[in-house]
């Protein structure tokens, strides 16, 4: 029996999905306690119609995803910490500061969570990072730490 998840199902599989149960699982498990419904061909239909829907999306989020990472790739923003001797500073340079730099400086918003430094920067200088735009989808940039 083919069934549709309409919740994640351990061991089975994610919301949306199209699977096949055995006959009893689904008739007696899944379908009374609202986890899936029976795929009927209008079911079908409404499933295969909405995941042309997801594709279109999933599909225009990487489009811009790509668009961003070349109005991104290579560039270097710059910010400012006050520092002590020796250009060390007080405190590190954190994600939040290099998320609000770049759409200061770039124009560009980016989600902190999705921005990767390899090491903590303590120190004036200039540091790569990475920002994670979309799976499969990273930009390069540098940031140029100034005392201020």
């Amino acid at each position: 029996m083919k069934v549709i998840l309409k919740q994640d199902v351990e061991k089975l599989g994610r919301r949306g999905d199209l699977v096949e149960v055995a006959d009893g699982y689904g008739r007696n498990f899944l379908i009374p306690r609202g986890l899936a419904v029976e795929a009927t061909e209008a079911k079908l239909r409404e499933w295969k119609s909405i995941q042309e829907g997801k594709a279109a999306r999933e599909k225009r989020s990487e489009e811009e995803a790509r668009a961003k990472k070349k109005n991104l790739q290579g560039k270097r923003i710059t910010v400012k910490m006050s520092a002590g001797e020796k250009g060390r500073l007080f405190g590190s340079v954190t994600t939040a500061q290099l998320a609000e730099a770049i759409e200061e400086q770039l124009g560009i918003k980016v989600d902190k969570k999705l921005i990767k430094i390899e090491e903590n920067i303590k120190q004036i200088g200039v540091f790569p990072f990475k920002v994670r735009l979309y799976p499969g989808v990273e930009a390069e940039l540098s940031v140029k730490v100034e005392a201020g």
